[in-house]
């Protein structure tokens, strides 16, 4: 395999280990040891000693979340997800990657974005019409808002004007490359999208990024790519973080015991651990699950819905029972295409909020 030297050690070392088997969310809900990052770098093994095909395994490297989970429990600094990235870019450059992964790729490069969505939801229509064209931040949505979760933006921007923040939202806004680079690795094509967009954020002082996997992207791999635009990329967790501390917003607590999803982009990539948790602390009774912060379980997405849909459910069904294990009556969650994920399996009896939607519940 034509992958960097750094993973084929990896791929080497870490088959003879099973530290992080329990903090992988796929392998906890298929109960397949295919699905660690053991068994991959083992299936892995043997492409790279020419004992089996990449095509007899493609399938198992695109079941992986890349959420991290595996990387932040190595106690001997080993990085699968690395490995993991490397091997999808070689998959689509040399035409082995799942018929279904093509799909999704056709659908960005027809539509702009992985759904294949062409029309905009009119929830995001009337917001763009009731805002200024012009201020010096933009609120950046992201393709999962505006394809999954338009409700996520109207309850963001209703936060943000109570606060008396003055802001845009694009029409046209540019597709981050967040999608590509889950999908294809760092390919040229990645590159050039996330370019792309980096010239239009810079056409801003401010830019505020609703999805935690948008502002991962932005805040790390442009300035890796060197296309990092000249503006100030804050997460919407860390605004509103600040914002209540600073006494602009002044929320009530929800008399609920209420348990928090992390977002794995904000805790292990970005390393925003406890501004969220200032969020919920001001707005209700948290609780937080066994497993949280760096340590948290993902609770599924929208993406990897598009083509394994029943092991997502399984996987945000498994949250929610963590959630439900210390009693909590309502999960919040960071990240927009989570927050869809769980809510396709929300039990009867909990409730479910985004932080927008909680932080508005709570002023």
């Amino acid at each position: 395999m034509l992958i960097s030297q750094r993973s084929k050690e990896t791929i080497d070392a870490c088959r003879f280990c099973w530290m992080c088997r329990h903090v992988c969310p796929i392998g906890n809900a298929t109960g397949q040891e295919r699905n660690t990052a053991r068994a991959r770098a083992l299936t892995l093994s043997l492409v790279e000693r020419g004992a089996a095909p990449l095509t007899d395994v493609i399938d198992n490297v695109y079941e992986c979340a890349l959420c991290g989970g595996c990387t932040n429990n190595c106690m001997t600094g080993w990085d699968p997800v690395k490995f993991t990235k490397e091997v999808r870019l070689e998959a689509i450059q040399n035409g082995e990657a799942p018929e279904y992964i093509n799909k999704l790729l056709d659908n960005i490069e027809a539509a702009g974005n992985v759904y294949g969505i062409t029309e905009t939801a009119a929830e995001i229509t009337n917001l763009i019409s009731a805002l200024p064209t012009q201020a010096d931040t933009l609120l950046y949505l992201g393709t999962d808002v505006r394809c999954k979760n338009p409700a996520y933006a109207v309850d963001a921007a209703a936060v943000l004007q109570k606060a008396g923040v003055t802001f845009t939202v694009l029409k046209d806004e540019p597709d981050s490359g967040a999608a590509l680079e889950f999908l294809a690795g760092e390919a040229e094509e990645t590159r050039q999208t996330a370019e792309a967009c980096a010239k239009v954020l810079g056409g801003y002082k401010k830019v505020i990024v609703l999805d935690p996997a948008d502002a991962k992207i932005m805040k790390h791999e442009y300035r890796e790519w060197d296309v990092a635009p000249d503006c100030e990329i804050v997460t919407f967790t860390k605004l509103l973080s600040g914002l209540i501390a600073d006494g602009t917003l002044v929320p009530q607590k929800l008399p609920v015991k209420a348990a928090y999803q992390d977002a794995f982009a904000l805790v292990r990539d970005l390393d925003e651990v406890e501004d969220p948790r200032v969020i919920m602390n001001a707005c209700t009774n948290l609780t937080e699950m066994l497993l949280n912060r760096k340590e948290m379980i993902w609770g599924g997405n929208t993406l990897m819905t598009e083509y394994m849909p029943d092991v997502i459910r399984l996987v945000a069904k498994n949250r929610w029972a963590n959630a439900a294990h210390i009693g909590a009556k309502l999960l919040v969650v960071a990240s927009p295409s989570e927050y869809v994920a769980l809510a396709s399996v929300k039990p009867e009896d909990m409730e479910l909020m985004s932080v927008p939607e909680l932080v508005l519940a709570s002023l």
